[in-house]
């Protein structure tokens, strides 16, 4: 599970700006987001970049950006993110 602290507005749309320029990018097309106190959703589909990649510039600049807002270091994930391979379009009414 990933562990993203949400509770201000202010972390909450740095987080939903940095997906939101993944997709207008064209690394990804979104169709659904569910962001919780400490942790959160993304129903994607990969375009122009591997998953590994668009996660990795989502989560290390939210890291980067959340530690200097709230004047700690260190990491503030717990583990790697879990991802689901769906067909679609009928797998993804599953999920």
């Amino acid at each position: 599970m990933i562990w993203i602290c949400t509770s201000r507005d202010t972390d909450r749309n740095d987080f939903i700006g940095r997906l939101s320029t993944l997709a207008q990018d064209g690394a990804m097309e979104i169709y659904a987001r569910v962001l919780m106190p400490n942790h959160f959703h993304i129903l994607c589909k990969t375009k122009n970049l591997p998953l590994a990649v668009s996660m990795r510039r989502i989560l290390t600049g939210y890291v980067v950006n959340f530690n200097r807002r709230h004047r700690r270091y260190g990491h503030l994930f717990q583990n790697r993110y879990k991802s689901i391979v769906c067909q679609e379009p009928a797998g993804s009414m599953f999920i």
